[in-house]
């Protein structure tokens, strides 16, 4: 059996509890992480359905968009493995177009910028799977959310034209982060003949990273990561960098790979309390860790040697971060299974 095999085996093994898991976690309205920036006294949302109606479970906006992009991805990649049925009512009934008009205007108000890039380049992934899925559903609800993917598109472009310097820790505002999950969403726009978002993507990412050297990558991680920010930062080079070039600039960005160096970036997390909302997010950082070595050994030339130490070091943190996907606590639940899903399909 081939490593892609391997992958898909255990996304067939978890599909229906990852799917059950979404289902219950987009309609779960309490408890609630609501940041709102008032405006005028009396400027705070009665409840968070009445905030955003749409993406308003799953604990905060961005872990339910995730969650709606979990239970898509699995219906396009294995739909016999999950309640189909179930899930295109359930997000038929959150993809109606009144529903979404009021998360454009979300999105594009005055707490705008707490969601980047983050929820932006998630939106962006969830959009862009709908609109690429040859399906009759998905293609009505990738028309609904075509006026939003308009409005992150604008606010991405903004923040990039202005935006001087990249954030370079570990949680949500990642910018290279940000930046690699808006990439398919900026690809299927330029295949349609608009390549302002992949061009502000690449131009970007060659501004600030396309020079670093030696990233102090053992000083990996900070005590509430869920991403790498070497890893973060080598996965969007890998989008936008032809092999040979990736390979090239990776010896200089990250010296040691193939021997295991630094090891604190080889080596999964020990997450000591689940129930803690930033400690937590060290499951994710097992889960993004595995995705990220994934997409730099897939990005590299064939025959590379580090492709073998990528590769098995994504096996060993997926090992760590799986087993807490369902099933451990909500701070957990309400969006590991997102990592989980990108990292195995």
């Amino acid at each position: 059996m081939g490593l892609m095999d391997d992958w898909s085996k255990l996304l067939r093994a978890e599909a229906s509890s990852y799917a059950r898991l979404a289902l219950t976690n987009i309609k779960r309205e309490f408890p609630a992480g609501v940041w709102h920036e008032m405006t005028a006294p009396g400027d705070f949302p009665f409840r968070p359905r009445a905030r955003t109606p749409v993406f308003y479970g799953s604990f905060d906006w961005h872990s339910c968009v995730q969650m709606h992009w979990v239970l898509v991805r699995l219906m396009r990649v294995v739909p016999d493995e999950v309640p189909i049925d179930e899930i295109r009512v359930a997000l038929g009934a959150h993809f109606e177009p009144v529903a979404l008009a009021v998360e454009e205007d979300f999105i594009v108000g005055p707490g705008r910028t707490f969601q980047r890039p983050y929820g932006w380049g998630w939106a962006l992934m969830l959009i862009n799977e709908t609109a690429t899925w040859d399906d009759q559903y998905g293609r009505k609800w990738a028309a609904a959310m075509a006026p939003l993917g308009d409005k992150i598109t604008g606010l991405y472009l903004d923040w990039l034209a202005s935006a001087t310097y990249p954030i370079r820790y570990g949680v949500h505002e990642n910018s290279a982060n940000g930046m690699v999950r808006a990439l398919p969403y900026a690809r299927t726009r330029a295949r349609a003949g608009d390549t302002k978002l992949l061009d502000a993507i690449t131009a970007k990412a060659y501004e600030w990273y396309g020079a670093d050297l030696i990233y102090p990558a053992g000083w990996e991680p900070s005590g509430h990561d869920f991403l790498s920010p070497a890893l973060a930062e080598a996965e969007l080079m890998a989008g936008v960098m032809p092999p040979d070039q990736l390979a090239d600039w990776l010896s200089m960005f990250l010296p040691g790979i193939e021997a295991g160096h630094p090891a604190t970036l080889f080596t999964p997390v020990t997450v000591s309390d689940s129930s803690d909302s930033f400690i937590s997010h060290l499951h994710g950082l097992n889960a993004t860790r595995a995705w990220s070595w994934r997409r730099v050994a897939e990005g590299l030339p064939p025959g590379d040697p580090r492709i073998a130490t990528a590769l098995k070091t994504a096996r060993a943190h997926a090992a760590a971060a799986l087993p807490h996907v369902v099933g451990d606590d909500y701070m957990v639940e309400h969006w590991l299974a997102a990592y989980a899903v990108l990292m195995l399909s």
